[in-house]
């Protein structure tokens, strides 16, 4: 037996054993239990023969019969006091038909396979995206796409289209070509009505066109069309997150920095001496951080003086003074390497000086500097990961008693020394490795999105790299990784770690089952990821350590490992008990014996063929016990450090851009500017607003301070210098264009028509005034039309406002008030009082003014008693602590984040309603879901669920007070 339930959108039906709550009615619901589903069985075919016909996995079923009468003539006898009239009926028997079909399994999964195989996306920008969206726009690549198929979208292409739609920049369409369309249309036509030819038949089947339809057009379509979306939007997130992930796995599987050659027969520690320097503004001098081979601070060292520029006789002498301590400093703990944070240009001025030191030292100390700081090299080291360990909670627990910047140098040298461990070191609780900005568009995922593609890559990297236990029980901040290796995770890589540093130490694996509580099972799935070595306390031990403890060999294979190293002595005439007895050791000294091993020959004579893999990795691990696969480290390019000094990127400054520049300085033949970055840039006189003709012109028309509107020509990064012309002609010109490669399906020459009839739309508004300019004189008035009053508050700040003629008549002004960048409202201002005689009379300002109930004697009593009360609670909501920026959807994104982190909390927050401009949007969630209410703005205070509240925070203890009140939602906007 089958049974077709059909579920409308608007009914909610709900799970056995969940609390009741009051249904909402569909009106399908309400057709049925009016008994209209009797003439919705007599339009023919049900739901469930057109959806097995129209999938073909039925033939065509028997010939409908043709009705005996009209389907008003059969409607008219199922009229009742709520379908008065048979058209009524007919309409409503037609809708339960279309719900049907539209929810019958076998039509969507049809109506699905086409929309998705040939649906396009096109998209246009609304008239503020045209204006916004230049060719160097985060959205320029998608501004007009022309019917791209949905299975041609890979990247993350969707979620910039998603984006742009939200705020309204982009109109986007998802919808079948049109001949696809028809042939859809067609096809259930002749599965679904009738072939007769009388005039009852007819006349039924135009019924079953309607219902066809309502069906497609209302139900169908916009369903796929809304699956449609939804898929785009998994598949560029599930794009993006492996992007994430490959860039996260750039950033973990670089090695240290190589200071020496590895020498992997040697116990000795090969991570670097590391003196990490951070750059100080003043307030925190600059300082630095030696760090042992181990990553534990060894000294601290602040020179603030080695900044100065200045040449007066006293900065140059505490200048001399703190190069000959950091000198000292040098001397004393003879590092193998400096490493200093891009912080910002002075970085570069800082790296200079240092390299002066080393010179300096070199020169007048030869013999005292130590072999290792030959070639002592200064690196550049991004400081975005540092930033977030200094603010961490982690790093205030591993160094309670150092300032914020020596525990940010500790985390670059640190970095420098162990990528892995400093980055599974924010992988804590906390998660603060979230905060680490990789891609533009990872806002598109959520923390649980990105949290989880972190730990795929941790666990990969560090179950390839190892973790050297004897190391890390000396060594707090080296066991950060030990939650990632295979079987373990944070619960039980704690107990273990605490088990070790109770320990001290550990000298085979069998340890971590017998002493340290690692169960059977937890045993096998991490042990092979283990090293114990010669390091930590043990490196003063003579107790034996066995070599394949320090291998990915599995204690499971230790006596395939043994065998094969005892064959391979016998092979080379070794037959010495004593040599078999240290085979392993005997073996590793001899690595060409290992590699002369044909391994498909070896396991075939001792008839282990399953296991030929596992002897072959065997034979690897012997030559080079957990040798490091991780790329080799490389030192910032020059783009790489003009990147990190200045803070830019390659989408935020290059050739064409448009950039803000302060004149810091004029010369004869060019100005020098500081952009906002801090780059330096260069504006010669050919290429100034006016072109000048000579040199004087420049200093005329140019001064100190000016903030100029440039674009620029080209960038010398070796310099760190940016060349900017202010030349009009050039500042307009469409010659910088963002050479980024356009999508296949970009297509702006289609659009042209578009345009033809938006500007001729346009010029059809502009003629449509229906105001004169009027005979008034007050600073707050002009005469100009809605579109000008927006235009003329744009660079405004909120708050600001204008009075202009109403196009409601000559009776009327509008006051239009900027409520926040985008929302402007517009009040209607009623004058009172006028001498219509004639239009200089209707062209006067009233005698007086009416907002409302309320009357004004004149514009400046409208000022100071309307808009200026208005204007100072507006500014009061938008400074409120739990005001959110962003439109509606992002507003609710940013109270889930902050829900997720506070679970047990009811959050709340206000935003602008971008659909109500004049209004806010109160939204809180309870459990999961946003909850939204409008609170309106007057100059008395904010009206909220009918109350008046002189300011937010009685608005807010009345909200906490009565949250749980019930609402009219029907009376949400005053």
């Amino acid at each position: 037996m089958k049974f077709n339930l059909h579920f409308p959108p608007g009914e909610i039906v709900l799970d056995e054993g969940q609390y009741k709550r009051p249904n909402r009615k569909s009106y399908y619901s309400f057709c049925s239990k009016t008994g209209l589903w009797e003439v919705a069985n007599k339009f023919g075919y049900s739901s469930e023969q057109f959806g097995l016909q129209i999938s073909l996995e039925k033939m065509r079923m028997d010939e409908l019969e043709d009705a005996k009468e009209t389907p008003e003539e059969m409607a008219s006898t199922f009229t009742c006091a709520v379908f008065k009239t048979p058209q009524a009926v007919l309409e409503g028997a037609r809708h339960m038909a279309s719900v049907e079909i539209s929810c019958e399994p076998c039509v969507r999964k049809h109506v699905r396979s086409i929309f998705m195989n040939n649906a396009v996306v096109s998209t246009s920008p609304t008239p503020g995206g045209n204006t916004t969206i230049d060719s160097f726009h985060q959205f320029a690549g998608v501004k007009w796409l022309q019917d791209k198929p949905l299975t041609r979208f890979e990247d993350t292409q969707w979620l910039l289209i998603q984006k742009a739609e939200e705020e309204n920049l982009l109109q986007v369409t998802v919808k079948l070509p049109d001949i696809v369309l028809d042939r859809l249309r067609s096809d259930s036509n002749d599965y679904y009505l009738s072939d007769g030819v009388s005039k009852y038949a007819q006349l039924w089947n135009e019924q079953r066109k309607l219902i066809l339809h309502d069906a497609f057009c209302n139900f169908l379509l916009p369903s796929m069309e809304k699956e449609a979306r939804s898929l785009l939007t998994s598949r560029a997130k599930s794009w993006l997150l492996s992007e994430y992930g490959k860039l996260l796995w750039d950033k973990v599987s670089a090695s240290p920095y190589p200071w020496k050659e590895n020498d992997v027969s040697s116990d000795e520690e090969t991570a670097p001496r590391v003196m990490a320097c951070c750059w100080g503004p003043g307030k925190l001098d600059t300082t630095f951080v030696m760090l042992d081979s181990s990553g534990e601070v060894s000294d601290v060292l602040h020179a603030g003086s080695l900044n100065l520029r200045s040449h007066n006789s006293v900065d140059l002498k505490r200048k001399k003074t703190d190069q000959q301590r950091v000198q000292k400093f040098m001397m004393d703990h003879q590092p193998h390497v400096v490493v200093l944070g891009a912080a910002n240009l002075s970085c570069k001025r800082l790296k200079e000086d240092i390299y002066e030191i080393i010179f300096k030292m070199v020169e007048d100390n030869p013999r005292d500097v130590g072999r290792e700081m030959d070639n002592l090299n200064v690196v550049y080291g991004d400081e975005s990961l540092p930033c977030i360990y200094e603010n961490s909670r982690i790093s205030v627990d591993q160094l309670p008693s150092q300032e914020g910047i020596v525990r940010r140098a500790v985390g670059l040298g640190r970095y420098l020394q162990n990528p892995l461990a400093m980055v599974a070191t924010l992988c804590g609780p906390g998660r603060e490795i979230l905060s680490w900005k990789l891609n533009p568009l990872e806002n598109f995922l959520t923390p649980d999105e990105k949290y989880g593609m972190v730990e795929k890559v941790m666990v990969d990297v560090t179950n390839q790299v190892g973790l050297d236990i004897n190391l890390a029980s000396c060594h707090e901040w080296l066991f950060a990784p030990l939650q990632f290796i295979s079987g373990l995770g944070p619960r039980k890589a704690a107990s273990l770690q605490r088990s070790l540093v109770r320990a001290g130490a550990i000298f085979t694996r069998k340890d971590l089952l017998t002493s340290h509580g690692l169960g059977k099972k937890v045993f096998i799935n991490a042990v092979g990821f283990l090293r114990v070595r010669r390091s930590g306390l043990t490196s003063s031990s003579s107790q034996l350590i066995d070599l394949l403890d320090d291998t990915r060999i599995h204690p499971e294979s230790y006596s395939l490992a043994q065998d094969l190293a005892k064959d391979i002595c016998r092979e080379d005439d070794n037959d010495d008990d004593d040599v078999l007895e240290m085979a392993i050791e005997h073996v590793r000294e001899k690595p060409h014996l290992l590699r002369a091993v044909d391994v498909d020959e070896y396991s075939e004579q001792k008839n282990r063929l399953n296991k030929n893999e596992t002897l072959n990795h065997i034979r690897l691990e012997l030559l080079e016990g957990f040798q490091d696969r991780r790329r080799p480290y490389v030192e910032p390019s020059q783009d790489d450090e003009f990147y990190m000094i200045s803070g830019e990127t390659e989408e935020t400054l290059s050739e064409g851009r448009i950039v803000q520049a302060t004149v810091r300085r004029v010369e004869p033949h060019r100005a020098i500017c500081d952009l906002e970055s801090g780059l330096t840039g260069l504006l010669y006189y050919e290429n100034c607003l006016g072109g000048c003709r000579n040199v004087n012109e420049l200093s005329d028309e140019l001064h100190k301070g000016n903030i100029l509107t440039c674009r620029v020509k080209s960038i010398q990064k070796n310099r760190y210098q940016v060349f900017l012309t202010y030349r009009k002609s050039e500042m307009t010109s469409n010659c910088f264009q963002n050479p980024r490669p356009m999508d296949l399906y970009y297509n702006e020459e289609c659009n042209t028509l578009r345009k033809e009839k938006a500007k001729a739309h346009k010029q059809k508004e502009l003629g449509k005034k229906l105001f004169k300019p009027k005979m008034i004189v007050h600073p707050r008035f002009q005469n100009i039309t809605s579109d000008e009053a927006i235009e003329f508050l744009l660079d405004k700040d909120p708050g600001e406002s204008v009075i202009r003629p109403s196009s409601c008549g000559p009776q009327r002004l509008k006051l239009t008030l900027k409520v926040y960048d985008g929302v402007y409202a517009h009040r209607d201002i009623e004058e009172i009082g006028k001498e219509g005689k004639d239009i200089t009379g209707l062209l006067q300002i009233g005698k007086k003014l009416k907002i409302k109930d309320e009357i004004f004697e004149d514009l400046d009593e409208v000022m100071d008693r309307y808009v200026d009360p208005l204007v100072a609670h507006l500014k009061a909501m938008l400074n409120y602590r739990k005001f959110r920026r962003g439109n509606k959807t992002e507003v609710d994104e940013l109270l889930r984040t902050e829900k997720a982190e506070n679970p047990k909390r009811i959050v709340y927050g206000f935003g602008i309603s971008h659909e109500h401009p004049g209004s806010f949007i109160l939204t809180f969630i309870r459990s999961s879901n946003p909850h939204h209410e409008y609170i309106s703005l007057f100059p008395k205070g904010f009206m909220f669920r009918e109350r008046m509240f002189e300011d937010i925070d009685h608005l807010v203890a009345y909200f906490q007070r009565h949250i749980d009140d019930p609402r009219d939602p029907t009376a949400l906007i005053q």
